[in-house]
């Protein structure tokens, strides 16, 4: 399937048979680059007078060869801090500083007794009719050097996000009957979103993020994860497949737990692969060859916003060592490029990912 049948823009051909060859497990010209920008000092850099917002994230991602995002953030600047951006819940102003008391929607066991007796998935409607054109607007955007790749959540997140994590693990034992419901509207939802991306085909690419992990393991056990979240995904990576689109999931931490079991749900690709997870890219590459397309994979926690221009080219050369032969790899950070990270390693880190990722590789 090409990007041009449905898709928001046109493609360069040539960044096009970069990704269509790594996706496939192929060499192209180069390893393709993935990666989700949300830093003010990179966002400066590319600036130019008269931009809004959106106009400069299409600079960034084109100045710095970035050939798929699954979007971008919307940091503020340094000297915004301690200024209000816009009203949200239970915010309030301390000592000239902004303070968050987080209010979540569902906060007791009532509140979720009530939700679920009165909520809703989202309606098809409002996904053909807001969503899609939001997403083929953001395409045509970031064309012709960037493939926008539209996705949403299986789910799983969206429901624990509602109450919290802590909240939720508690619901889990306290109120199972109503967790369960809980998971039923939000996994409906994110099926509607994946049945209409592949009925729209919007790309040949969907992105799926619902973080279950963090760096020493799994955030649930793996018995509920089975019996929750697993069918939830596989649900709504079926018809992305039956249209022909490969899915890359997302989740932080350790997943290693629950690897095979994502596979067998059907996940083309993973991401972002944290290396101080325990996440090892070589390891990966070893395990799973051309069965998973790995997607990230250089620490973006301590090694960008910590390291030397040289210690980053050292750890991008040993990425592309191990995982870019045979393709099957998108080389980014292991989140986003968040605003911690100085302007100066942005800039390496990029320059080294479009130099050294160039087949055959020679690191």
């Amino acid at each position: 399937m090409r990007p041009s049948k449905g898709y928001g823009g046109e493609v360069d051909e040539k960044v096009w048979q970069r990704i269509e060859a790594s996706m496939n497990f192929c060499e192209g010209d180069r390893v393709p680059i993935w990666d989700y920008i949300d830093n003010p000092a990179i966002i400066a850099h590319f600036r130019q007078e008269g931009d809004d917002y959106e106009t400069t994230m299409v600079r960034v991602y084109h100045g710095l060869g970035i050939d798929l995002c699954r979007g971008y953030g919307g940091s503020f600047e340094p000297s915004q801090e301690g200024t209000v951006i816009g009203e949200g819940k239970g915010q309030r102003k301390i000592s000239g500083q902004t303070a968050w008391k987080v209010r979540y929607e569902i906060e007791t066991l009532d509140e979720l007794r009530e939700y679920v007796s009165k909520a809703e998935p989202v309606s098809w409607d409002w996904i053909r009719n807001h969503w899609v054109p939001w997403v083929r607007e953001r395409q045509r955007k970031f064309a012709p050097l960037t493939v926008f790749v539209p996705g949403h959540g299986c789910g799983f997140h969206d429901a624990y996000g509602l109450m919290g994590q802590e909240r939720f693990a508690y619901a889990i034992y306290d109120a199972p009957k109503e967790v369960r419901a809980l998971l039923e509207i939000t996994g409906e939802t994110a099926f509607r979103f994946a049945k209409v991306a592949a009925e729209e085909q919007l790309c040949p690419l969907y992105f799926i993020g619902d973080d279950i992990a963090y760096k020493n393991g799994l955030l649930f056990s793996p018995s509920f994860l089975r019996e929750t979240f697993l069918p939830m995904l596989k649900r709504c990576i079926e018809p992305l497949h039956d249209a022909g689109i490969k899915v890359i999931f997302h989740s932080d931490g350790n997943l290693w737990q629950i690897l095979d079991d994502l596979l067998d749900a059907g996940i083309d690709g993973l991401n972002p692969i944290e290396p101080l997870a325990g996440m090892d890219l070589g390891e990966l590459k070893r395990r799973y060859g051309k069965r998973l397309i790995l997607v990230g994979g250089i620490d973006c926690s301590v090694l960008l916003p910590l390291g030397t221009p040289e210690q980053i080219r050292d750890a991008v050369k040993e990425a592309i060592k191990v995982a870019a032969p045979g393709g099957g790899f998108f080389i980014g950070s292991s989140s986003e490029i968040n605003p911690a990270i100085p302007l100066e390693n942005v800039l390496a880190f990029f320059e080294a990912c479009r130099t050294y990722g160039r087949y055959p590789i020679q690191v």
